[in-house]
């Protein structure tokens, strides 16, 4: 296989050899990023003009990236989330797209716990606070007995509901498509999203980045959420309108809120970044290890299962033969 490949996600094959030597004994020529950071569209537009497979992080892959990419066959998404690739112009164009549903779930689901007891018990505030020699205490919430609600039981939602039982909370959720005798083998129960909204203590969100879902979190939702409430996203930052957001949480009208995605990244000039009922966190969920390994081993055998001419078991779009490869 004489293939040249475009890697531009700066964790890949790092801590683990095994994704670059898959790519190399298949005789592939490998590009990587070579700015250490995520790629701009002009960037990623130079970059992608002669290769035939990219294995992708965040970096944009719209349809004027795309477009640049004439011989392009292969996008293999180091992740799931697939909201920074074009799917129609990539199906449009003949190119297939498969991502890694599963290999970071778990690491996203821990850290879902991590930053609901982060923000119920000021773990960040405390340590801040005693580095500037403040010695104070903080009064916290206790997570037993609480009512932890998804929006969203897709891998990540699940695992997250089966840590908060674990936990001794009660686990309410909502999703299109609901998985009931998953919530059963839990004791978990389907609710409507508006139950959610209202009733739980702590919300966690776990659904793509549609036009559907885009502000699905906005000031109406936030006002009916009790004081008490702390709202965690993991999932992307779009979902959550940060204004307003930012507002609930300065005027108290909820208690906290744990975000590890945010709706422009890296996170500047943002009035969360001042206030100490939130715990911020740099998109780290999927940076496990453990998940990273995972990640880059299916995202090199899914690229290559494609540039085979095979069908990748995580397939995203399904091509057909009016595919025009060379389409502009």
């Amino acid at each position: 296989m004489n293939k040249k490949i475009l890697v531009t996600p700066r964790t890949f094959g790092k801590a683990d050899p095994v994704p670059m030597e898959m790519l190399r004994e298949a005789g592939c020529e490998v590009i990587t990023n070579p700015y250490g950071r995520l790629l701009t569209e002009e960037e990623v537009s130079e970059l992608i003009q002669d290769v035939d497979g990219i294995i992708v992080g965040l970096d944009p892959l719209n349809a004027s990236v795309l477009s640049k990419a004439k011989r392009l066959k292969a996008i293999s998404k180091y992740g799931v989330g697939v909201n920074n690739i074009d799917l129609d112009y990539a199906t449009q164009r003949g190119i297939q797209v498969a991502n890694t549903p599963g290999a970071n779930s778990l690491a996203v689901a821990e850290l879902v716990i991590g930053l609901m007891f982060a923000v119920s018990r000021r773990i960040c505030v405390s340590d801040r606070n005693i580095r500037e020699g403040k010695w104070q205490q903080y009064p916290g919430l206790q997570v037993k007995g609480k009512v932890m609600g998804l929006i969203g039981t897709g891998q990540i939602g699940r695992h997250t509901g089966e840590l908060a039982r674990g936990l001794g909370m009660d686990v309410i959720c909502y999703d299109l498509y609901p998985n009931q005798e998953w919530a059963a083998s839990i004791g978990a129960r389907y609710v409507p999203l508006q139950e959610i909204i209202t009733g739980a203590d702590f919300i966690s969100i776990h659904v793509p980045l549609t036009d559907d879902t885009y502000h699905l979190i906005s000031r109406e939702e936030l006002d009916q959420m009790k004081s008490s409430a702390v709202i965690i996203n993991t999932a992307r930052g779009g979902i959550v309108d940060e204004q307003a957001l930012s507002e609930a949480l300065q005027e108290g009208k909820i208690a906290g809120a744990g975000l590890d995605v945010f709706e422009s990244e890296p996170l500047t000039d943002s009035k969360l970044l001042e206030l100490d009922n939130v715990v911020l966190t740099s998109h780290i969920g999927a940076h496990t290890r453990e998940s990273v390994e995972n990640m880059g081993r299916w995202a090199a055998a899914n690229l290559l299962q494609i540039l085979r001419g095979e069908t990748p078991e995580f397939a995203v779009n399904q091509l057909t033969d009016g595919g025009d490869g060379n389409a502009s």
